[in-house]
């Protein structure tokens, strides 16, 4: 059985997880949410450079320590070892592996599910990844637009969901060659798809310990971050929000 499928089994514990979980898997289809006036759909969903991190000024004073950085959090897993062994790649390259780059946004937008009753513009009015990060959307216009948190995940996911399904981005028949951009395209979904998992550990944490899935998360994070680092589709600047989480799992030796 590998990872992913032992990751599902962790939805059927509770008739509010297979609610959420059924819910969110309709939302590749859904319609991106409405966007500000006189904005363009294109210029939202279809370059995924248009998004911008932006500090904000951090409130003076010690900081308390996030709860997924915290005792027994932090060395919680549904997986013992380490996901290196699982995405090391002797004659593996990433255009065989896309079945498995699917998976991770499959199941990130399950959880994302699980959570969003709790993603509000009045819970989350920025894409907030801690203490002083914001992230922005760029327009069509490439002007920095402040979005609550679900709006921002709502269009990146819509986004991602269609470039998957783009039969010139990601082919799927034999003899298909994949386009120059490809490394280029996959590295800007990870990329978003990160900003989400550090929103979550920032923001929902508390929901994924009150659900009891923590240990499920952070395997899922830590088997992300390996399949990452393995392929080289995250920048070091761009995992900064969660550096500590990261270097307590290499630690670990998780990842």
């Amino acid at each position: 059985m590998s990872f992913f499928n032992s990751l599902g089994r962790g939805f059927g514990r509770s008739s509010r997880k297979n609610k959420h979980a059924t819910s969110s898997q309709q939302n590749y289809n859904r319609q991106p949410a409405a966007q500000p006036a006189g904005q363009s759909s294109m210029g939202f969903l279809y370059n995924s450079n248009n998004s911008r991190r932006q500090q904000t000024p951090v409130p003076q004073g010690p900081v308390p320590k996030p709860l997924f950085l915290s005792q027994p959090f932090l060395k919680t897993a549904l997986v013992k070892g380490s996901f290196n062994t699982i995405v090391a790649r002797p004659n593996r390259s990433i255009h065989r592996d896309l079945t498995e780059a699917n998976e991770f946004f499959t199941y990130l937008n399950l959880f994302y599910g699980i959570i969003l009753d709790h993603c509000t513009s009045r819970t989350c009015p920025s894409m907030s990844a801690g203490p002083g990060i914001d992230y922005t959307w760029l327009d069509s216009s490439k002007r920095q637009i402040k979005l609550p948190a679900s709006t921002y995940i709502d269009y990146v996911l819509t986004w991602i969901s269609n470039k998957l399904v783009d039969q010139s981005l990601f082919p799927t028949r034999a003899g298909v060659p994949f386009p120059p951009n490809f490394p280029a395209t996959l590295q800007n979904i990870f990329k978003q798809m990160f900003r989400i998992f550090a929103h979550i550990y920032h923001s929902h944490f508390d929901m994924i310990y009150h659900l009891s899935l923590e240990a499920h998360w952070n395997s899922f994070f830590a088997h992300f971050i390996s399949f990452s680092k393995e392929f080289e589709l995250l920048d070091k600047r761009d995992t900064e929000p969660l550096r500590e989480l990261i270097e307590n799992f290499e630690a670990q030796g998780k990842i």
